[in-house]
């Protein structure tokens, strides 16, 4: 964990936040994140931030481990370990040979005077260093679900699931966690007017 000063979000603020990598691709739509430490990448669903000036708000849709050289793929070395644990500890080498990577859906942008929670004009830059949100990041940031419709988008990766999953993280944030699933359930239902047997498989997978 690092500290990063006082970081303000809908007049909210968080001494410590949680550095996680670093920007390798980017648009004004998506950013990728090469994780500094193997499988430590977020859930699906989390809200994660970049940019130490002007943050970059994302939803992580995709979380991958894999090799550093696309031309190398991971054998099985565990035929004599006790453990899946025992691998990495018998091949101390994999933690340099494999890396961790997420991609995370923008939802919206820090100008400044506040949140919006729209695309920004320009994509993040190569190598701004991505966060963990707080608690307090999340519950500020989802006062407001004019972001969803984003999560909806066609080029979005299993739509329903990360929606599902950003509503229960986001859910447990607020102290009346029923009271905003059933909002969220509400705007939904306007959003998917139409999409029945969808809506009715995302209420089923946010229901407490």
């Amino acid at each position: 964990r690092i500290l990063t000063g006082m970081n303000e979000v809908n007049g909210t603020t968080s001494s410590t936040t949680t550095r996680l990598g670093e920007v390798i691709e980017g648009s004004t739509t998506e950013f990728r994140t090469h994780c500094y430490d193997l499988y430590q990448a977020p859930p699906l669903g989390s809200l994660v931030r970049c940019g130490d000036g002007d943050s970059t708000y994302g939803i992580v849709c995709d979380v991958a481990t894999q090799s550093m050289d696309p031309s190398r793929t991971a054998i099985p070395r565990g035929r004599d370990s006790e453990d899946e644990e025992d691998v990495y500890l018998n091949n101390p080498q994999l933690t340099r040979l494999l890396y961790t990577q997420f991609q995370a859906v923008i939802v919206g942008h820090d100008d400044g005077p506040g949140i919006r929670r729209y695309l920004p004009p320009s994509p993040p830059r190569i190598h701004s260093f991505v966060y963990a949100c707080s608690q307090e990041e999340v519950r500020a940031f989802s006062d407001s679900l004019d972001f969803l419709p984003i999560l909806l988008s066609p080029s979005v990766n299993a739509q329903d699931d990360v929606i599902a999953s950003f509503l229960r993280i986001a859910g447990a944030c607020h102290q009346d966690s029923n009271g905003f699933l059933v909002n969220a359930g509400k705007t939904l239902a306007t959003l998917m007017a139409g999409q029945l047997p969808r809506l009715n498989n995302v209420l089923r997978r946010i229901s407490p």
